[in-house]
């Protein structure tokens, strides 16, 4: 089984090296991506059947991911989302749980921990 994941980044050079990386690695599908705030919202309201895990960066274009994860609050239980941000300080991990992300990933240091994380999602979506 496929992860059907939507990415927000706006560094194309980044998301086309995630959607890579995680494709190869993991069962992740990428289904879309955005570059910006309202491009998220919108594609992942009006899409909430599609997608199983959401990867959000926090700093974009236009926009936050902080609105981004905002349009996420009422997923269905199974779908994840998570922060991937150069920015994954105390308060950003903090600010991001109050918003029910359900997980936090730094760009610099934790992509292993990414794709473990995403891995067992794989293993979930099989169970």
């Amino acid at each position: 089984m496929r992860l059907k994941t939507f990415i927000v980044e706006d560094n194309a050079t980044i998301r086309e090296n995630l959607i890579g990386t995680l494709e190869e690695l993991t069962c992740v599908q990428a289904v879309g991506t955005a570059e910006t705030e309202l491009e998220g919202r919108e594609w992942l309201t009006q899409h909430q059947d599609e997608w199983n895990l959401a990867i959000v960066d926090l700093f974009l274009r236009q926009g936050t991911g902080l609105g981004v994860l905002d349009a996420c609050k009422n997923r269905k239980p199974a779908q994840k989302v998570i922060v991937l941000s150069n920015y994954a300080t105390a308060d950003i991990r903090q600010r991001c749980a109050q918003l029910g992300v359900d997980a936090v990933f730094d760009k610099s240091n934790e992509i292993d921990d990414l794709v473990t994380y995403c891995l067992d999602q794989c293993q979930h979506a099989k169970d």
